[in-house]
């Protein structure tokens, strides 16, 4: 090893070459030495991002990497940051839930006896929360109640992390959606695609348009894991943290807000019972032509669209100094400008269909 790498702690990523992951790397690489595991490389012109191919859900896989990691760094981890997960809205069962989220956690954790770790940082979801109704807040000690597969592999992934972390420092962070200027946001992407599209199901809503969610910039999130990160030290040697901005929209208000920016007007909201809302998505997705056309609103999205998550974020302001610098609603109206000065950009950036009229719209 050079002389450089020795004189900065090594921090290793998982899912380094992700949305948050490849943003990630480029904070921490005037600071630390890194090693990125990942099933692809990332998209970054940094020389030195430490790339290692890696797949969690094979133990061989896992063991070569981390062989790899040893050979470049040594066996002293200042940081493991677990950032891979399965993720998707389709609602259909996939054995990565179990494989890479839940299994992938736990072969990480027998693998990692072989280092010295000073600290491992999870990124789990807010939405392993309990809805709450209107007037109330959720903080660390709130229920948990995760309603569909993402938040449940999650949930499953934190107590194997409890159970099998043996004595490495853990943070667990239970993060907000995450978001920036392009959006990157799967649903803020579809609720903005369907009033820029002026299609009729962005009028009905089969929820109470008061209630919202959280979300943090993808920016905010990154200082979050480096102060976690440099604070290591500093923490109790097991923590949870929920990672959001506390500033909330509604779903009246992100509505309105968006219709303005888009079209110059507020959008009205006419709420409709929940069986005529399943009723209609499960007729649309019947009706759906080709896999591209697919509909992103699925019936058993409907049983949630009543979910409300105000949260407190006093213990990661106490604990970590942190606190989100952007905001939502500040930020929409770049993503709406990104929209409108380059649309194909725009669908190509948040994997959303270009629908044939665009360049009419």
């Amino acid at each position: 090893m050079s002389s450089s790498m020795e004189a900065k702690p090594t921090v290793l990523i998982t899912g380094g070459s992700g949305l948050i992951g490849s943003r990630l790397v480029g904070v921490l690489a005037p600071h630390y030495s890194l090693a990125t595991l990942d099933v692809e490389p990332p998209d970054t012109d940094l020389l030195d991002a430490g790339f290692i191919r890696c797949d969690l859900t094979d133990d061989e896989s896992l063991r070569e990497g981390l062989a790899q990691v040893r050979e470049r760094h040594g066996t002293r981890l200042a940081s493991v940051v677990h950032l891979a997960a399965y993720y998707d809205f389709s609602g259909e069962p996939s054995p990565l839930y179990q494989d890479l989220t839940v299994k992938g956690s736990q072969r990480l954790l027998h693998n990692l006896r072989h280092f010295q770790v000073e600290q491992l940082i999870f990124s789990s979801s807010l939405l392993v929360m309990e809805s709450v109704e209107e007037g109330r807040v959720i903080n660390e000690g709130s229920p948990t109640e995760a309603e569909w597969n993402y938040p449940q592999s999650k949930l499953a992934a934190e107590k194997v992390i409890r159970e099998e972390r043996g004595d490495i420092p853990t943070v667990i962070l239970r993060i907000a959606g995450v978001y920036d200027e392009w959006c990157h946001s799967i649903p803020i992407a579809q609720h903005i695609r369907r009033i820029f599209e002026k299609q009729l199901e962005s009028y009905f809503f089969p929820g109470d348009t008061d209630h919202g969610q959280p979300f943090v910039h993808r920016d905010d999130l990154v200082d979050c894991i480096r102060k976690t990160i440099d604070r290591r030290t500093e923490l109790a040697p097991y923590d949870l943290l929920l990672i959001g901005e506390e500033e909330v929209m509604s779903y009246a208000d992100l509505q309105d807000r968006l219709g303005k920016l888009l079209h110059g007007r507020e959008w009205p909201t006419i709420r409709i019972p929940k069986t005529v809302a399943k009723a209609g998505a499960w007729a649309k997705d019947q009706l759906t032509a080709s896999e591209e056309d697919e509909p992103f609103i699925k019936p058993w999205m409907i049983d949630l669209a009543d979910q409300n998550y105000p949260i407190q974020i006093s213990r990661a302001k106490k604990q970590l100094g942190w606190r989100p610098s952007h905001t939502l609603s500040g930020t929409l109206e770049q993503m709406v400008t990104n929209l409108k000065s380059d649309p194909a950009r725009w669908y190509q950036e948040n994997n959303v269909p270009i629908p044939e009229n665009l360049e009419a719209m």
